[in-house]
């Protein structure tokens, strides 16, 4: 599988990028989100398998497209189609991505998450010509004939996750913490071994309690999971479902209890709930897309490659402000900022879900079940 040495010169332009936020339900036919079209603008549809507004995930991504449309205007035009992320909604998504190439009026189409592959493996075979990119799921390059018309963008989630989980562990009065993600997969399992791992690290005898919604939109069934697990001593926890943890939000809230955020600075964008969010971690998607499409303009994109964004990189980074300065003490927080350190410099190794077996992921987290 070919992957990409991002340069310090995209690292650097990264930094400079001022960028939030992420989203997710809708239709199936092309919805207009960028502003008027006009002649010779570049052209991008972005395509996510949910729905705006989930305060993470998909309102990051379409963040991205949105600094872009208010720095170039009429130079720049997207789309943003927002498919639903339901399970009666995904049989809809194969069409709506090939509906979308098949005009051949965008240079650039944008989609992301492991539900999108398979539609996306269709249009790669049909569209040789039309450019595309994935972010936030491996696209197998070899066993798929080496495409030279896609640019999947990877984040290095478990990088971010192990502060949270050292941060929790650390912050616990319990020492018990806990793990709500949407669906088990590569993604949230990155996730999920990051957070258990700095967990370990910062406090050997610590407790896990793991639950999956099994999608990313049902927040009350989020709300009844956290809660079970707050009720079984857990006194911090850490939400990676989308839309869905908003769920874990509103538990801890009702059991005072501590909950950090993912993708978006949830604290600032939910402040009803700031006084529960110690801080969030952010997975930099809009900033990545950011990057990319001014590459792709710039006809300079690596396309045929693979591109891995860490705390090195800019990719993934934890909301260190003047609320998180008030809620989590000093001490702790150099602690984590030692951590971080010693994550970039490479002197700490994070597990990866992509390097290690299921029976090695299940293995880690029996190690630290919350009985």
């Amino acid at each position: 599988m070919k992957k990409k040495v991002l340069s310090l010169i995209l690292t650097a332009a990264m930094v400079l990028a001022v960028l939030t936020g992420c989203g997710g339900g809708g239709s199936s036919a092309p919805s207009d989100s960028g502003g008027g079209s006009s002649d010779g603008a570049f052209k991008v549809a972005l395509l996510i398998a949910g729905t705006l507004g989930d305060k993470s995930f998909w309102d990051s991504a379409n963040e991205g497209l949105s600094q872009l449309k208010t720095e170039l205007g009429d130079g720049f035009d997207y789309k943003v189609e927002q498919m639903g992320g339901g399970a009666a909604d995904q049989a809809n998504y194969e069409p709506t991505i090939l509906d979308y190439c098949d005009g051949g009026q965008y240079d650039v189409i944008i989609t992301g998450s492991f539900t999108m592959v398979d539609p996306l493996q269709s249009a790669l075979d049909q569209f040789p010509d039309q450019k595309f990119i994935l972010f936030d799921e491996a696209y197998d390059f070899e066993g798929n004939g080496n495409p030279d018309n896609l640019y999947n963008i990877l984040f290095k989630q478990n990088e971010v996750s192990y502060l949270v989980g050292a941060e929790a562990a650390m912050m616990s009065q319990s020492g018990a913490i806990s793990f709500l993600g949407g669906m088990a997969g590569k993604t949230i399992n990155d996730f999920l071994v990051g957070y258990i791992q700095g967990a370990k690290d910062a406090n050997p005898d610590v407790k896990v309690a793991v639950s999956m919604v099994g999608n990313y939109e049902d927040s009350a069934k989020g709300k009844d999971l956290s809660l079970a697990m707050y009720n079984a001593g857990a006194d911090c926890g850490f939400n990676v479902a989308g839309s869905a943890g908003m769920g874990l939000l509103e538990a801890a809230k009702e059991t005072n209890k501590l909950a950090f955020g993912v993708d978006s600075d949830q604290a600032a964008l939910l402040p009803d709930y700031a006084p529960y969010i110690p801080t969030s971690a952010l997975k930099n998607v809009g900033q990545a897309l950011y990057i990319a499409l001014k590459q792709a303009m710039d006809g300079e994109l690596a396309y045929g490659t693979q591109a891995y964004f860490g705390f090195a990189e800019g990719g993934v980074n934890l909301v260190k402000d003047a609320h998180y300065e008030e809620m989590v003490p000093e001490d702790i927080r150099t602690a984590v900022d030692e951590l971080e350190a010693k994550i970039s410099a490479g002197e700490i190794e994070v597990y990866s879900s992509s390097t290690m077996s299921t029976e090695e992921i299940e293995s880690l987290k029996a190690s630290v079940a919350l009985q």
